[in-house]
């Protein structure tokens, strides 16, 4: 069941409407993860009855009794410009476009590998029926392992993204996800954040890290939650303020780090650095789009995918350079239909009035009873030079894996494709931030060595390809100095929790633009070191 803890911390009886909340959600999140298929059903009727109300729906012949295979006939699996005619109309205040009613927020997301911004409807049901409900479900049900959690005698750091939410002549309000749930939050959150609002939705983020330290040192936090990426720049910069070793001696009653948005596995080193003995790490996959999926066990590294939040989803199997919107009505599998350990692209259909969306996302399922999974990697993020086929998980686990053999600790890394241009093997090109507390980076040979022996372990289609140096040469990996990519997405206006640079990608633009140094692809390391 749920989370597992053996030693419970200091006793704080939770209030009795929380009590009652947390028993009620337990029990719902009980049946659907024994009865997936019936819940998933129940959430597509109720989407297939509000979208016949919607022009959208009229314009697809969506119907109330509509099947689920009819709804696959007629309404396309699209991606962001694929439904951006009728976002737009929604957007300037027309109603019932994608969704009953008229939309009053936008999450603006310019995303990973592009510099377009992105703007994706927030509605009412998708605000407290999926992105609240996902934080009280996480509340609950780790209240529900450590009973006796003191969470809400003190305060919950919540380090968002930049920029206020900005309000159009027709009402309609557009901003960061994180502006926009600040702006909302219920008053059984509201009163337990920190740090204030204005500090909260500033627009500079230098400035914003500053009042966040300078604010917060003082106060009992008991919950962090946010990117770990930038999460840690705050951290860091509250124990230079306070001189102090790890934030236990910051904040002695501090007990949950809740993080999401990207892999933790290349921050965990620095994490467990800063962070007090006992803290308990719980992952949440949450985007403008939805609320997905909780950690529900102490320890994994999975998350229970969440079936009761208005979104129904379907996937669709994928390998490096599919192209899924040349098959617009390609078959997509249910539930019942997927494996484990193979990698999906999500299609979700929201109460925030998407409708068989290409999320962009990939998963990979590490159980079915219940559903659970871990975010593998972009449609569009990958290495595939040579039939290699290096998705973003395995990535960031093989590169977690070396820094913790040398004891060091990872801020930020990219990495491209790099084909021969005479003719001879291709290479990957490793761009790696070390942290602030590895003063030393070590010698980038032996480190691709053992990076590259890693990614060999874990993905066997880039273990072929490496045998013998046949078809892809060792890795290079080149260090670059602390701030670079920072200051490269502060050069591009990007600055702050919800801006992230693309992990692997088959275009050298982000390695050459953060790079100090332009490689020949055939160029070679000193002699590559086996290990």
């Amino acid at each position: 069941m749920m989370f597992t803890a053996s030693t419970p911390t200091d006793a704080m009886p939770v209030n009795t409407v929380f009590s009652w909340f947390i028993r009620k959600r337990l029990h719902q999140i009980e049946l659907f993860r024994k009865y997936p298929k019936e819940v998933q059903d129940e959430v597509f009727r109720d989407h297939i009855a509000a979208l016949s109300q919607t022009r959208f729906g009229r314009e697809h012949g969506v119907t109330p009794q509509m099947d689920l295979a009819a709804y696959r006939q007629s309404v396309p699996v699209r991606d962001y410009n694929g439904v951006k005619p009728w976002l737009e109309a929604a957007r300037n205040g027309e109603p019932d476009v994608m969704w009953p009613g008229a939309v009053k927020w936008n999450a603006k997301s310019s995303g990973t590998t592009t510099d377009r911004s992105k703007f994706i409807p927030v509605t009412e049901d998708a605000l407290e029926k999926c992105h609240y409900k996902g934080g009280k479900d996480l509340l609950a049900m780790y209240v529900d392992a450590v009973p006796k959690a003191r969470l809400y005698g003190g305060r919950h750091l919540i380090v968002g993204g930049t920029g206020r939410a900005e309000e159009a002549d027709n009402g309609v309000l557009t901003g960061d996800l994180s502006a926009i749930i600040i702006n909302n939050l219920p008053w059984w959150c509201e009163f337990r954040r920190t740090p204030a609002r204005s500090i909260a939705l500033m627009a500079s983020w230098e400035e914003k890290i500053e009042r966040m330290a300078e604010t917060t040192i003082d106060q009992d936090v008991r919950i962090i939650a946010g990117v770990p990426s930038w999460t840690q720049v705050l951290l860091e910069r509250i124990l230079e303020r306070t001189g102090k070793s790890h934030l236990g001696e910051v904040w002695p009653h501090l007990q949950l780090y809740m993080h999401g948005g990207v892999s933790f596995a290349p921050y965990r080193g620095a994490f467990d650095r800063m962070m007090p003995s006992g803290i308990h790490y719980i992952e949440t996959y949450n985007a403008s789009e939805g609320f997905f999926g909780i950690q529900d066990q102490l320890g994994a590294d999975d998350m229970l995918l969440m079936l009761d939040y208005g979104i129904h989803y379907e996937f669709i199997p994928f390998a490096p350079g599919d192209d899924i919107l040349e098959q617009p009505h390609a078959e997509t599998l249910g539930l019942d239909a997927v494996g484990l350990n193979r990698d999906y692209a999500m299609v979700i259909s929201t109460n925030g009035g998407l409708h068989r969306y290409l999320l962009g996302d990939l998963v990979r399922f590490t159980s079915l009873t219940p559903f659970r999974i871990r975010v593998s990697g972009r449609t569009q993020s990958y290495l595939n030079l040579a039939g290699e086929e290096l998705m973003v998980g395995d990535a960031n686990a093989a590169l977690a894996q070396t820094s913790r053999e040398f004891g060091m600790e990872i801020r930020d890394w990219t990495a491209c494709a790099r084909p021969a241009t005479d003719g001879s093997l291709g290479r990957h090109h490793w761009v790696i931030e070390p942290g602030k507390s590895t003063t030393n980076s070590p010698d980038a040979p032996l480190f691709a060595a053992a990076l590259d022996r890693h990614l060999r372990t874990l993905n066997s289609d880039y273990d072929a390809k490496r045998t013998g140096d046949l078809v892809l040469l060792v890795p290079f990996v080149e260090w670059v100095s602390t701030g670079a990519f920072e200051n490269l997405l502060k050069q591009k206006g990007k600055l702050g929790g919800q801006h992230k640079v693309p992990r692997l990608s088959m275009s050298p633009q982000w390695v050459e633009e953060v790079s100090s140094k332009k490689i020949d692809p055939s160029e070679t390391h000193p002699t590559p070191i086996r290990l």
